[in-house]
């Protein structure tokens, strides 16, 4: 926010009073204004996924997915406001329709080319990150569109400093700007590109085995070195890129399904796409790059050593690996697996094992709703399940559907939200 009126600031102290006087020139100037927030915005948009270490620790990266979300559509509500406001500003004061303004606009200023293929290329990035349309896209179409960002960026920016009058004639407020640009740029390349190729040739990650647990879900050993020094914890997630055919382009979040090892890490994927289909045919030897870890559903948010871990499908993989963590340590463990067939049980047979062999506890919630006859993890048969879970910490990971569920029917119980522990693998 403080930044955001700093911004602003550019505009008020290279403007007089004087020059806003008219219809024509009051639409310039909130045009200019709406212009200078919507690329302050774009910084901002591409910090939030620039990985630095300190917003994720303190904010967590799901969080700053949602946001860097919902900052796209007020994006993009700017940029085209700052061209509708300019153009019909300048028509008015040089007597011309709106179209034919815009198109002497686009042809006769420096750089305005280049800046209006890039807000084309972000207001197609927006369409595809659409609420209704992005269910509709493969990860792999709509991570490749959002590359596209990064060139719309460097392509707006020539026309800033070209023709802004912020700008124009104000070397310092022309540095600031810069600044912003560069500032964000070396986060970038520090964060998402140089320390993930330095850990690719640090710990030297390759796919051990690939191993088949249930029908459609995969468990992918990788050994490498030195991975203790990651720094990941049991129920966290890394960005995994494999460098393979039809993986080179696109990094998944996949969680730990495991607790990691000096030389080896585990992750469990299941088939839900082309990317995790795929998982299933990596071979042994394929180099692995990995950006993270991120994510809070560790062993660190549970404080009172009684826990209840919940787990919908694909899900059951970071709660089996902070099961385990959290036994470890002698917490006393409830898990529940819920699946619609006894067949989509991943890891069953590990848990029952560490059942036999730790404080711990696992149960398999299996059938659909409409098979059932009720929900089985309504908040009254949650209860009757697990009499004490108001002195449980609560952890749930699953599908969107589930999690909500499960937090409405923990509150309706009375169980406070600082006891309810869920995590967001979604990064669109």
């Amino acid at each position: 926010m403080a930044w955001g009126l700093v911004v602003v600031s550019l505009w008020w102290t290279s403007t007089s009073g004087s020059s806003v006087h008219g219809g024509a020139a009051v639409l310039t100037s909130l045009g200019r204004v709406s212009g200078l927030l919507a690329a302050y915005l774009m910084l901002v948009e591409l910090l939030l996924m620039a990985r630095v270490p300190v917003l994720e620790r303190a904010v967590g990266l799901d969080r700053l997915a949602a946001w860097h979300r919902g900052l796209g559509t007020n994006i993009v509500v700017l940029m085209v406001s700052h061209v509708l406001l300019i153009v019909w500003g300048y028509g008015l004061a040089d007597h011309h329709q709106p179209v034919a303004e815009l198109f002497t606009v686009i042809t006769t200023y420096p750089e305005m080319w280049k800046a209006t293929i890039g807000t084309l290329l972000f207001v197609a990035v927006a369409v595809a990150s659409a609420r209704r349309l992005r269910p509709r896209i493969s990860y792999e179409l709509w991570y490749l569109l959002h590359l596209t960002v990064y060139a719309s960026v460097l392509l707006v920016y020539g026309h800033q400093t070209a023709n802004g009058a912020e700008f124009v004639g104000h070397p310092v407020n022309r540095t600031l700007w810069q600044l912003m640009y560069v500032t964000v740029a070396a986060c970038l390349v520090i964060w998402r590109l140089a320390l993930p190729l330095g850990r690719v040739v640090r710990h030297g990650m390759r796919v051990e085995r690939v191993v088949e647990e249930t029908p459609g879900v995969v468990s992918v050993w990788i050994r490498g070195r030195h991975l203790d020094r990651l720094g990941v914890q049991p129920g966290q997630f890394l960005l995994w890129r494999f460098l393979a055919p039809g993986h080179w382009l696109t990094a998944h979040p996949y969680s730990l399904s495991a607790r990691p090892r000096p030389d080896r890490l585990r992750i469990t994927v299941k088939a839900a796409g082309d990317h995790s289909g795929a998982i299933a045919r990596l071979r042994p030897g394929t180099f692995v790059a990995a950006e993270g870890p991120f994510g809070h559903f560790t062993a660190d948010r549970a404080t009172r050593g009684k826990a209840l871990l919940i787990a919908g499908g694909s899900g059951i993989g970071p709660v089996r690996a902070l099961a385990e963590d959290l036994a470890a340590r002698g917490d006393d463990v409830i898990v529940v697996h819920r699946a619609r067939d006894a067949r989509e049980l991943a890891l069953w047979p590990e848990l029952r094992r560490m059942a036999q062999e730790r404080r711990l506890r696992v149960h398999g919630v299996v059938g659909s709703r409409r098979e059932l006859g009720y929900d089985p993890l309504a908040a009254d048969l949650v209860e009757a399940s697990v009499p004490d879970v108001l002195a449980r910490d609560v952890f749930i990971c699953g599908p969107t559907g589930l999690t909500h569920g499960l937090v409405r029917s923990l509150r309706l119980l009375g169980l406070p939200d600082e006891q309810i522990h869920t995590e967001d693998f979604s990064l669109r």
